[in-house]
């Protein structure tokens, strides 16, 4: 089989997030899909089973996604692709507003919110796929939106656990040797920053000298 075939398809990338238990919720996905035209339209879209945010959908039941913004800042998608909610507050750095179900949404490098509710799950392996209707849904700003191969040719990577993402040769890009996080480039400037730990330049190496 060739999986090249099927990686020609490209997704939007959208946040989804929600609020359980006094706390904020959310991850990068790229699997957001409208599957009805009936009133009210159902979305589906997947989350990893690992992922905290998956855990609290699951409690909450309701989900705001909002569709990044094609000039969206990369740092949108390094601090909820790459960290843990379990860990830090990855809304702690942005303006946040609360949808009508409580939950929260970015509106900077965003161009639409919907506010979803679940009405069904199912299991399919290490991945929960949720099916919603819709509630409610806002335009946040014009053009656009970032999809899977716009930010890969900004030399970023899918994060490893988007349901889409697509596995790097072992020899693609610069990786951090600090906390592997890894560049799709032919070369990094002097300058360059670590987005994820803030390590310098000199911590990144070829992976095909790693």
């Amino acid at each position: 089989m060739n999986n090249a075939a099927y990686k020609k398809l490209d997704y939007s990338l959208a946040l989804l997030s929600t609020a359980e238990g006094g706390k904020n919720f959310g991850c990068i996905i790229n699997s957001l899909h409208q599957v009805t035209s009936s009133r009210p339209p159902k979305f589906t879209f997947s989350l990893n089973n690992d992922s905290a945010t998956c855990a609290a959908l699951k409690k909450s039941g309701v989900a705001a996604a909002t569709l990044l913004a094609k000039q969206a800042e990369d740092r949108l998608v390094n601090e909820f692709g790459y960290k843990s909610g379990r860990a830090i507050d990855k809304f702690a750095s942005f303006a946040v507003q609360t949808d009508s179900q409580g939950c929260p949404y970015l509106t900077d490098g965003m161009v639409s919110r919907l506010s979803l509710k679940v009405t069904e799950t199912v299991a399919i392996g290490s991945y929960t796929l949720f099916i919603c209707e819709l509630l409610d849904a806002e335009v946040l700003g014009d053009g656009d939106c970032l999809t899977v191969k716009e930010f890969e040719k900004r030399g970023e990577d899918v994060p490893p656990v988007a349901p889409v993402y697509h596995e790097l040769s072992a020899d693609a890009g610069w990786k951090c040797t600090v906390c592997g996080y890894v560049r799709l480039a032919e070369d990094i400037p002097d300058d360059f920053i670590c987005p994820i730990c803030r390590a310098p330049r000199s911590k990144f190496v070829k992976r095909s000298e790693a």
